[in-house]
């Protein structure tokens, strides 16, 4: 396991080395992933979206709603890479999925 050590406020450059066989740890590298501010700024747009296109109908006597899923905005592949700044409560995460990671400054 390689040593992270970086200061709050950092920007750091992740890029996916491997594809992690195990769900969860699939799971945290896109948890991760999200954290890249364009990837934020897609999935905030893409909540605004959804709830200007929410369906709406009467059904009993009282108004039900049909909501679309969710937006699948980051993809775990290898060569996936983002920037997220650094905080000290993502450094579990980190660790825990720095074997599937190249982690740099930015």
């Amino acid at each position: 396991m390689s040593d992270l050590h970086y200061m709050p406020g950092e920007q750091l450059r992740c890029t996916i080395t491997s594809v992690p066989r195990a769900q969860a740890k699939n799971d945290t590298i896109a948890r991760l992933m999200r954290r890249d501010p364009a990837a934020v700024r897609a999935l905030r747009r893409a909540q605004r979206m959804r709830r200007q296109r929410m369906h709406s109908y009467i059904r009993g006597g009282r108004e039900w709603f049909d909501r679309e899923h969710p937006a699948k905005v980051v993809r775990v592949e290898t060569g996936e890479t983002w920037q997220m700044v650094f905080t000290p409560d993502i450094l579990p995460d980190l660790k825990s999925v720095s074997s599937y990671l190249k982690i740099e400054k930015a």
